[in-house]
């Protein structure tokens, strides 16, 4: 990669989707779901980041995305929105960076899976990073909340990680929860899964 290319994003994700509170995906690489594919939701939250000299802090981003079978099978359908606050520089080194153009993991792995994809879409974007009551929204299109998993028996939250000791995928260290609200209507792009797994993280992403 060329040094006028260089980029890095520490973020908050907020991440739901269509699997049940293990995900199958984090651990054997196949969705849990009855369909057998996966559809997710996840909010971004840049903490630091750039592109060469172009800060991009503060920027708030979501992506959906649904594929009929695992992830890394392909054929999959995404959109991407980012918020109205980002000036039209940013908007356009975000569109690089997450269609994978840049390089850089896990982006360049995860847009070679998509046949149909939609973005930048611009809208305001709802956001609240907070570690077990995370949410985010666009007025029309998406809602997530999450609520942290509950003892059953004392009624009590439980405190629920998964951690990748070597490096995840997407995140080393997960904050386990419930999807409080989880559905998009957008285009072809419509689900619900209240319900189902949540998580929040720390990302580190770059090339």
């Amino acid at each position: 990669m060329s040094a006028d290319n260089k980029w890095s994003l520490s973020m908050h994700q907020i991440e739901c989707c269509n699997c049940s509170h293990g995900c199958g995906c984090q651990f054997g690489g196949f969705p849990d779901s009855e369909s057998g594919g996966c559809q997710a939701l996840l909010g971004f939250l840049i903490i630091e980041g750039h592109l060469n000299e172009l800060d991009l802090s503060g920027i708030k981003m979501v992506f959906a995305a649904k594929w009929p079978k695992a992830i890394h099978e392909g054929n999959g359908s995404g959109a991407l929105f980012i918020d109205s606050s980002a000036s039209s520089e940013q908007v356009t080194a975000l569109a690089k960076i997450m269609s994978g153009q840049l390089g850089g993991m896990p982006v360049e792995a995860i847009a070679g899976t998509f046949t149909e994809f939609e973005g930048p879409v611009i809208k305001e974007i709802h956001m609240n990073p907070d570690e077990k009551h995370a949410s985010f929204s666009i007025e029309g299109i998406l809602d997530v909340a999450q609520t942290p998993l509950i003892n059953p028996v004392t009624g009590e939250e439980q405190n629920v990680h998964i951690t990748f000791p070597s490096g995840g995928f997407m995140w080393d260290d997960g904050n386990i929860g419930h999807s409080e609200k989880m559905s998009i209507d957008f285009g072809a792009m419509t689900f619900d899964h209240t319900g189902q797994f949540a998580a929040k993280a720390i990302a580190h992403w770059g090339n």
